[in-house]
């Protein structure tokens, strides 16, 4: 049976792409950039995308990853670099100001409460993961959380994982199971780590061939069944 749960964030509990529109589109106008349109934004997005799995191919540094995507999008959009930095600052703490939940993931959090142990696992920075638990409420309900700048290893790599079981102590690898929304980052990190895999792909999105993949599911809320029988 499954005992621990790893949880994502962004993508997975939380409405990620809700949170990052409205951070963009208030900082465009906190900074006097001009109107921001849906194309602004989906373009920064695929921009942050691809910064973010240079990280996880250990690429490029976390930093490289938060100043280097605005860095790169203001270039395309003909706006100062130099804003970059304190860009990204006021983005980390505007990114916690939209909650929205994916599947009334709280619930699935809370029902769960008391059956298993569960964790949160993120690749997120400290200020903004910080403030989107704490206002979100599903920091309260977690057993702990672990954020990657804290541990100093990023999601997939073992290093990430092996300081987490250092920390919760699970008897069987067996028990433990990741439930994300990145197969780059939540499935390989858990293929890493030798731990059951559940996919969370609400989209229907076609499984890709040759990564293990235990458990797909569109909802959160079949995440409670599944910790009722073995993977």
């Amino acid at each position: 049976m499954i005992r621990i749960l790893l949880w994502d964030v962004d993508g997975t509990l939380l409405d990620f792409q809700a949170a990052e529109r409205a951070a963009i589109i208030s900082l465009f106008e906190a900074f006097s950039l001009g109107a921001c349109s849906d194309e602004t934004v989906r373009r920064y997005s695929q921009i942050n995308d691809t910064y973010w799995q240079r990280l996880e191919r250990n690429e490029i540094t976390k930093p490289q990853v938060l100043v280097g995507r605005f860095e790169e999008f203001f270039r395309e959009i003909g706006v100062p670099e130099s804003l970059a930095p304190e860009f990204n600052r006021q983005y980390q703490l505007r990114l916690g100001d939209t909650i929205v939940y994916r599947d009334d993931s709280i619930h699935v959090v809370k029902a769960l409460q008391g059956r298993v142990k569960q964790y949160v696992v993120s690749n997120g920075t400290i200020v903004a993961q910080s403030k989107k638990l704490s206002r979100s409420g599903l920091g309260a309900l977690m057993d702990g959380v672990f954020l990657s700048e804290e541990i100093g290893a990023e999601k997939p790599n073992r290093a990430f994982f092996d300081a987490v079981f250092d920390a919760i102590r699970p008897s069987s690898l067996s028990e433990v199971m990741i439930v994300g929304d990145s197969l780059t980052s939540d499935m390989q990190g858990g293929i890493n780590a030798g731990i059951v895999t559940c996919w969370y792909n609400p989209d229907g999105k076609p499984a890709p061939a040759g990564c293990r993949i235990d458990h797909t599911i569109a909802d959160l809320h079949e995440v409670i069944p599944l910790t009722e029988a073995a993977p």
